[in-house]
């Protein structure tokens, strides 16, 4: 997959449009969670000798990619639990980010890389369509604004993408995010600054190379974070098992459809564990309850936000 000619946005734009819908699916590979017909020869256990674990992950991340890949635009492999593995797990990593490209899926990695100076262009280098060959990566900007500057210099350079947390999905986000600065939250202030440049690098896009992390658990400031950042990519997690829902995550949507990315990872990738889902499955149908979730999640989110304009 090329990134010489094409943006990050025109590309997101063009995969939303083609798939007509904003889902992403997160690749979190956690051992006691996958599918028992996977783990048939080792203990479902974190325990297990990573480079057995390394392989299942990989397996079973292909699998799902397999299922979601004619469905969906992109794919966000959460890279802590491959670098829980040690070499073993980065290896396979390696090998997701090419499948997943191979079968024609962004990648965003999640990562939540944030340093300063050398450190943060050795992370830009390394991930936004350096060796790892990401599309996209998930940046921490709290060292500050001039700390996410390299992934955004990155970013421009390779078009690829960024996207940085403002408001994330955990209960404890608020303790810091919103506290008030000269009247404004915390997360507020960020949201000032990725628009700003996500707005000087928009070109001939409506939407710029970085973007911003808004949590699907906040639908109020979520709405509020549309209309604050007009040229900012909105990926949304926490979406179905954080107990985030479509209705909720609506206001996260330009009135095109367009503008927000909704992840769901547990919820679709481990759909063998949800009886509604599972029913009438057997072990090795796992995958048909992946394609159950992804759709279900689908075509919630086009009947009750306005990514059903996108179909």
């Amino acid at each position: 997959m090329t990134h010489d000619t094409t943006s990050f946005s025109a590309r997101l734009t063009a995969a939303i449009q083609s798939k007509g819908t904003p889902a992403c699916i997160g690749l979190d590979p956690k051992a006691s969670a996958l599918p028992p017909a996977l783990l048939q020869n080792i203990s479902a256990s974190e325990n297990a000798p990573p480079h057995q674990l390394a392989e299942i992950y990989l397996q079973f991340c292909k699998g799902v990619i397999d299922v979601v890949a004619p469905l969906v635009p992109i794919v966000k492999p959460q890279l802590a639990y491959f670098e829980a593995l040690g070499p073993h797990g980065t290896t396979a990593l390696a090998e997701v980010i090419a499948y997943a490209h191979e079968k024609e899926l962004l990648v965003l990695a999640d990562g939540k890389r944030g340093d300063i100076g050398s450190t943060a262009e050795a992370y830009a280098a390394g991930w936004l369509a350096g060796p790892w060959a990401a599309d996209a990566l998930t940046v921490n900007p709290y060292l500050g604004l001039d700390s996410i500057e390299p992934f955004i210099k990155r970013a421009t350079t390779t078009n690829a993408g960024i996207f940085v947390l403002v408001k994330t999905s955990n209960p404890g986000g608020k303790d810091f995010q919103d506290l008030k600065v000269d009247q404004s939250h915390v997360y507020d202030h960020v949201a000032k600054g990725v628009e700003a440049v996500a707005h000087k690098t928009a070109g001939d896009q409506q939407y710029g190379a970085v973007g911003a992390v808004v949590g699907a658990t906040w639908p109020e400031q979520l709405t509020a974070l549309r209309n604050a950042m007009p040229h900012t990519w909105i990926l949304i997690p926490g979406f179905g098992h954080q107990g985030g829902t479509a209705a909720g995550v609506a206001g996260g949507f330009d009135e095109h459809g367009l503008g927000a990315l909704v992840n769901s990872a547990r919820g679709v990738i481990f759909a063998h564990s949800r009886p509604e889902i599972n029913d009438g499955l057997q072990p090795h149908q796992w995958q048909t309850a992946v394609e159950r979730a992804c759709t279900q999640m689908i075509d919630q989110l086009a009947a009750e936000t306005p990514a059903g304009k996108l179909r």
